[in-house]
């Protein structure tokens, strides 16, 4: 069985999570999803509607 914190986390998933991030897959996994020019162009619209 999974050792679990009071909160009822997963102690092995979180290191497991924590060894993937330190070498760049989350990071990557989420710029992957990221379409910066859609970002930009939202960005753009948002600062229009402020003024």
């Amino acid at each position: 069985m999974a050792k679990k914190t009071n909160a009822g986390t997963d102690v092995e998933q979180v290191k497991k999570q924590n060894a993937q991030s330190k070498n760049g897959q989350f990071s990557n996994e989420f710029a992957e999803e990221t379409n910066a020019q859609e970002v930009r162009q939202q960005n753009q619209k948002s600062q229009q509607n402020k003024q």
